[in-house]
């Protein structure tokens, strides 16, 4: 079956981030056995500095962001100035908007960098990813719905890279978290040679629920090529910065600055909608419970609402791809026991939730984490959102 082309775009090379190390001093890095400074000893079983910072090159986009009155990309919390992302440093660089070919329900974005480890998690089981010596770079790429700046994080993503119509490597690329960039997909891979390649990238139909105004979108798989030039001397650009007292320590490096691209911020406490119930922590993650008086369109009830938002602490990052599930007790009785779905709506952004049948002063519920957040993760996130993840509880006030 011959798959839909959505949409084009001409990549870029975007200008790199170049604070650190450059030139001679990064070559050697990068070109060390490792690549990458050791990771950090004795880290906590929870989120922390990363051993390194290193910048990233936009490729090139199909579409740009939303942005707002002010021109603050919507999503991305208006943050500007120098950074430190968790792992990564944004590109400055510019790309330009591709037409579109029938829809705008999807923009796609492709960037890269110097190869580097990773982890993924299967079930509770964590692996590390190491570097490989053939590996060129590590690309990334980000999905998100250009109208609203919604970064999606259950579309899937697959790349296909060609060169002068050659195929040159074709793989499903794991969805991934770092501090730099929340959610995106990224993956090492190798390239036979210096050149111009065309990178395809692929989302199938959103798997979690959509609501409000989201409900029939994301339905049906979408098509971007975007094109991109590999060079090591653009790679030995790209900063790589060595953190030292901070690395391995708690807390995060604040998200990169990608005026371009929209960040996978969770809604604040204050623009949570309803009744918000409280904050509790589990495994490092940070969850909100908010309660609504009535339930989104297309959650097919219309009473009250449980709404669970997790994210990363110090950033509040979506954290996607898990499964909850969740008891409301008034008294001895039990009012709902059931499965929190993942939901993507416009005002409560990605999160996990259920209809209920009613609400009162005093309800307890109980939230239970019954499968981690399957999504790979880069330095920094890697010990957390693991061991520990469990029950917590909220009382309604």
């Amino acid at each position: 079956m011959r798959r839909r082309r959505f949409l084009q775009a001409t990549g870029l090379a975007g200008a790199s981030a170049l604070a650190g190390c450059t030139g001679t001093d990064l070559f050697e890095v990068r070109s060390s056995a490792t690549r990458n400074p050791p990771v950090p000893d004795s880290r906590p079983n929870a989120v922390y500095y990363p051993s390194h910072v290193e910048g990233m090159e936009m490729a090139g986009t199909s579409g740009k962001a939303a942005t707002d009155e002010t021109g603050t990309t919507n999503g991305s919390d208006g943050r500007e100035g120098p950074n430190e992302s968790g792992g990564m440093e944004g590109s400055n660089g510019s790309s330009e908007t591709a037409s579109t070919a029938g829809t705008d329900e999807y923009a796609f974005a492709l960037m890269y960098s110097y190869p580097h480890r990773f982890w993924t998690v299967t079930g509770s089981e964590r692996s590390k990813t190491a570097l490989q010596d053939a590996d060129s770079l590590h690309l990334m790429a980000s999905v998100w719905h250009p109208a609203s700046g919604t970064v999606l994080p259950d579309t899937g993503l697959s790349v296909e890279i060609t060169q002068d119509g050659d195929l040159v490597s074709q793989e499903v690329i794991y969805p991934m978290l770092s501090q730099g960039m929340g959610f995106h997909y990224g993956a090492n891979f190798e390239l036979p040679e210096e050149g111009t390649y065309t990178a395809a990238l692929s989302v199938g139909a959103m798997s979690s629920r959509r609501t409000g105004v989201f409900q029939g979108l994301f339905s049906e798989p979408r098509f971007a090529e975007i094109d991109f030039e590999y060079r090591q001397s653009n790679l030995e650009e790209i900063s790589f910065r060595v953190l030292e007292e901070k690395a391995g320590t708690k807390g995060a490096i604040e998200p990169m600055d990608m005026p371009m691209l929209p960040h996978s911020y969770a809604p604040t406490r204050k623009e949570l909608p309803g009744r918000v119930l409280g904050e509790e922590t589990t495994g490092d993650a940070t969850l909100l419970a908010t309660i609504l008086d009535r339930s989104p369109e297309g959650v097919g009830k219309s009473g009250p609402y449980l709404a669970l938002s997790a994210r990363t602490p110090y950033n509040r990052l979506v954290i996607p791809s898990m499964a909850l599930s969740g008891i409301q007790k008034r008294g001895s009785e039990t009012r709902f026991e059931g499965e929190l779905l993942r939901t993507l709506d416009p005002d409560l952004g990605y999160h996990y939730g259920a209809g209920l049948e009613g609400v009162r002063s005093g309800d307890e519920l109980a939230i239970a984490v019954d499968t981690l957040p399957q999504v790979a993760r880069h330095e920094g996130y890697e010990t957390a959102f693991l061991d520990g993840m469990g029950e917590v509880s909220f009382t309604v006030p």
